[in-house]
C-alpha cells in the first residue's frame, strides 16, 4: 500500500493519502528556523499499518530539505525521532539559550 505525503502548508499539516483517502496527519507550526510538531493522528480504518511513522518520516525529510531543524512536542514524533536517531537526530532542534535558574529563583545569563 503506497502512500503519498504532501505539505498542506495552508493547513499547517503534512497529509498521508492512501488510494486518495486521508490516512494520517502530522500539524506543525513554522518558524524561521525550525517546524514545532505539535499533533499526529492517524484517521479511524487505517491505524496499524505504519501509516503515522510514514507520514513523520517524510515530512522530517522535507524539513531536512529546507535546512530546517525540528521541536517535537507531539509525543508520537518525539518518539519517532529518538527510535531514529541515527538519521534523523540531527533535525533535533536545540536551544541556544544560556539563561539559568539560580537557587533565588532569579534568572542569569
Amino acid at each position: 500500500m503506497q502512500m503519498t505525503v504532501t505539505d498542506a502548508a495552508e493547513q499547517h499539516r503534512y497529509e498521508g493519502r492512501v488510494d486518495g483517502e486521508l490516512a494520517a496527519v502530522t500539524d506543525y507550526i513554522k518558524t524561521a528556523e525550525l517546524v514545532v510538531f505539535a499533533h499526529t493522528e492517524v484517521l479511524p480504518g487505517h491505524e496499524g499499518r505504519g501509516m503515522g511513522s510514514e507520514v513523520v518520516r517524510q515530512a522530517m525529510d522535507d524539513v531536512r530539505r529546507q535546512e530546517l531543524k525540528v521541536l517535537a512536542l507531539c509525543p508520537f514524533v518525539a518518539g519517532w525521532m529518538q527510535r531514529h536517531s541515527e538519521g534523523y537526530g540531527d533535525l533535533e532542534y536545540r536551544s541556544r539559550t544560556t539563561v539559568t535558574a539560580e537557587t533565588d529563583g532569579t534568572a542569569s545569563a
